[in-house]
């Protein structure tokens, strides 16, 4: 069986079922108090430079893991940053993709260059959290809430371009409080659902009318991901 049909969720079950990785289970793990993340972002995949700036690059490379953060209700202390790029690359334009990253006010701490055919952006963020709700606390009756609108990031790649993805920080501390559960809703909005009901062994029922869409988006455009937002299950 090759990548391609398994995907990476069949992937991580595979791993999972082999013993050869443990715990994911979770937007973040957490080791000894410290919450830790981690995506790669890899260009021609995740991004292309004729359809967003090397600032927005970096930008997102270091909001994704942050939303990460955000759905573990943590505060951000850091990011490992790690680069792969041609040699040919300008060095104004890696200072423009480090400038993007810090646009979103958490230091750089370390990380690695290399060199890489295409450009390749791995990000590390560290935080401390004093209570993670996870993916898998949700009960029946719970309520499901969003942080924002959706659709935007599928909305904005009909045309040909790619969204900062928000940065819920603030909102992610404060629903960790109560939450049951709670993830970035990074692959899409059932699938994320799906991914709280499989954890939590419970259904998520969503009714299409009551979600929030962005400007310009339709039903069709929630299936994209890539949104950020949170959604969380909340006692009712």
């Amino acid at each position: 069986m090759r990548l391609s049909e398994l995907g990476e969720f069949g992937l991580i079950a595979e791993l999972e079922r082999r013993g050869l990785v443990e715990r994911i289970e979770n937007d973040a793990a957490v080791v000894d108090g410290v919450v830790v993340t981690q995506d790669a972002l890899v260009e021609g995949v995740h991004f292309r430079l004729d359809w967003m700036t090397w600032r927005d690059v970096g930008f997102r490379a270091a909001a994704v893991n942050l939303s990460d953060l955000a759905a573990s209700g943590a505060d951000p202390r850091g990011l490992i940053v790690s680069l792969g790029a041609p040699g040919h690359t300008r060095v104004e334009d890696v200072l423009e993709l480090y400038e993007g990253i810090g646009e979103t006010g958490i230091p750089v701490l370390g990380g690695d260059t290399t060199r890489a055919d295409g450009l390749v952006l791995s990000v590390t963020a560290l935080g401390n959290s004093e209570r993670v709700p996870g993916r898998g606390g949700a009960r029946p009756g719970d309520r499901l809430v969003v942080t924002g609108p959706l659709g935007a990031a599928g909305a904005a790649f009909r045309e040909q371009r790619f969204l900062r993805p928000p940065v819920r920080l603030a909102e992610g501390r404060q629903l960790a409080r109560f939450a049951t559960a709670m993830l970035d809703i990074s692959d899409g909005l059932a699938q994320d659902a799906g991914h709280i009901a499989g954890r939590s062994g419970v259904r998520c029922v969503i009714d299409l009318e009551q979600v929030p869409l962005a400007e310009g988006a339709t039903v069709e455009d929630l299936g994209f991901g890539e949104d950020y937002e949170l959604l969380a299950a909340l006692p009712p």
